[in-house]
C-alpha cells in the first residue's frame, strides 16, 4: 500500500510495558499501521490525547504504528477514505461525511468521558469576558467562529442550535471558519471573534492546562444537549484478525484504569481529544441523531462534497 507523506513528522512509538497476551508476529514485511484524528488541536495534541492508547495498540497487536496528524477536516476524511489511515478517531458529523464518501470503516468505540458514563460530550457557544453577548439569540450579525463544515461541536450543533433561533448560519452572522477548536476558542478570546464554538473539554480543560487562557477569559453562553460519543474506527481494508484485536483492546484495555496500572500513562491519564476515561462499545445507529441533524441544518452537512 503507498502512505502519504505525513504533515508533521511521523511518531513512532516505543512501548516498555509488558501485556498478558502475545499477539501473533506481524510478516516480515508488514508496513507500519497508521493512526490519525480529528484535527481538532494540531499534531502535539492529536500526540499527547492518544499516545497512551496507541502504546498500548502496539503491544496487543505487535505492530508499529504511526500516528499521523492530517491538517484539515477534508484531507483526514480522505486519508480514510483511501485507506492510507488504517484506524482513525473521528468526531460524530466527520465519521458520516467519511462513510458518505464511501469510506469502507467500522465503529469500535466511541468515548466515555467519566467511567460508567454513557458515551457523550457538548458542544459550547462563547464569548470573550466582558461581553455584552448573553445567548445565542445576540448573535445575529457577529463575527461568529466556527471549527469547520466537518465539526460536529464545531458547527452541526451550533448551526441547529442558530437556526432554531432563526438565524441563518450562513447569512444571519459573520461566519468565520476557524480550522481547529483550538483555533477558534483562542479566536474568541484573543478578541478576532465576538462568539464562536468548541467542543468541551478545550474550553474547560485543555487550554487552561497548556496555558493558553485563564478560566477567567471565556465565558460559555450556551451549550448542546449531549453528543453521542467520539467514534473510533478501523479500516475494513485490514485483515479481520486485527480488526479484532483492535477493536476489543479498545474497548477492554483502552481506559485510563488499565492504561496507568499497566505503565502506558501516569496521573490522570485522559484519552482522546476530550480528554476522556475510555471507550464504550457501540453501533452504528448510535449516531441516527446525527443524521437527524443534517436534514435540520441540509443534507449537505453530512457530505463533503
Amino acid at each position: 500500500m503507498t502512505r502519504r507523506t505525513a504533515i508533521v513528522p511521523t511518531i513512532l512509538l516505543a512501548v516498555a510495558c509488558t501485556a498478558p497476551t502475545t499477539p501473533a508476529p506481524p510478516p516480515p514485511d508488514a508496513e507500519p499501521l497508521v493512526f490519525s484524528g480529528n484535527p481538532a488541536g494540531g499534531s502535539v495534541a492529536l500526540i499527547q490525547s492518544f499516545g497512551p492508547l496507541i502504546a498500548m495498540l502496539r503491544k496487543e497487536t505487535g505492530r508499529e504504528i504511526r500516528i499521523e496528524e492530517s491538517g484539515t477536516y477534508p484531507r483526514f476524511i480522505e486519508g480514510v477514505r483511501s485507506g492510507e489511515i488504517d484506524f482513525a478517531a473521528f468526531g460524530p458529523l466527520s465519521y458520516l461525511q467519511a462513510k458518505d464518501r464511501g469510506a469502507r470503516i467500522a465503529v469500535v468505540g466511541a468515548q466515555v468521558k467519566e467511567k460508567g458514563d454513557q458515551p457523550a460530550y457538548r458542544a459550547y457557544g462563547i464569548v470573550p469576558a466582558g461581553s455584552p453577548v448573553k445567548s445565542l439569540a445576540d448573535a445575529r450579525g457577529l463575527r461568529t467562529c466556527f471549527v469547520d463544515k466537518g465539526s460536529t461541536s464545531g458547527y452541526l450543533y451550533p448551526a441547529a442550535a442558530l437556526m432554531a433561533l432563526g438565524i441563518n448560519p450562513a447569512t444571519d452572522v459573520q461566519a468565520k471558519f476557524a480550522g481547529t477548536h483550538e483555533a477558534a476558542a483562542l479566536a474568541v478570546a484573543n478578541g478576532h471573534c465576538d462568539i464562536g464554538f468548541a467542543f468541551d473539554a478545550m474550553v474547560d480543560r485543555h487550554l487552561i492546562e497548556r496555558g493558553q487562557i485563564t478560566a477567567d477569559d471565556l465565558v460559555r453562553v450556551w451549550q448542546s444537549e449531549p453528543i453521542p460519543g467520539a467514534p473510533i474506527v478501523v479500516s475494513d481494508h485490514l485483515p479481520q484478525d486485527l480488526r479484532d484485536r483492535i477493536a476489543t483492546a479498545i474497548t477492554d484495555k483502552g481506559n485510563a484504569d488499565y492504561l496507568r496500572t499497566n505503565g502506558f500513562c501516569r496521573a490522570e491519564c485522559p484519552l482522546g481529544d476530550a480528554g476522556s476515561y475510555g471507550y464504550a462499545q457501540v453501533s452504528d445507529d448510535f449516531y441516527d441523531e446525527i443524521h437527524q441533524l443534517c436534514q435540520v441544518v441540509g443534507p449537505e452537512a453530512c457530505t463533503t462534497g
